[in-house]
């Protein structure tokens, strides 16, 4: 059975920081997206596998340096959605616009079923909505 959505007051009793961020997440939701190459032709279960890799990584970051963010985003739903880019400097360019913003990115890199040592996904969030469009929402579903 799903677990119901916490009511907003609920959500806002435990957290005690006063960031922008989470003020944000509070307003709007939180979501992480999976930025995912689309040049390299990986197949869909290798591409589920790089998107679990890269949420993992993102949750781990967030975990360390956005533990409030993590929370709001854990109990807003964990949202997550896959869109699609071109290239390794797409990739690149990206996460380093996320870290620029403050975001928690991580480009993920397979060394052992795409081309080796190959960047192929990159998770971007969790944070506010608002914010990680700022990276990724000019991009296309995958």
């Amino acid at each position: 059975m799903l677990e119901e959505r916490p009511q907003k007051e609920e959500i806002e009793k435990p957290v005690q920081e006063n960031s922008t961020f989470v003020r944000l997440v509070k307003n709007e939701g939180a979501k992480m997206v999976l930025v995912v190459r689309t040049d390299l032709g990986i197949s869909g279960g290798d591409v589920a596998s790089q998107c679990a890799h890269a949420t993992l990584e993102c949750y781990r970051q967030a975990r360390q340096n956005a533990p409030e963010q993590l929370r709001l985003w854990e109990r807003y739903g964990q949202a997550k959605v896959s869109v699609k880019c071109r290239s390794e400097d797409e990739i690149k360019e990206l996460e380093a616009h996320a870290h620029r913003i403050g975001l928690v990115a991580h480009a993920f890199k397979d060394d052992a079923r795409a081309k080796s040592g190959t960047y192929t996904v990159l998770g971007v969030g969790p944070g506010p909505i608002s914010i990680v469009d700022k990276v990724t929402g000019h991009l296309k579903l995958y």
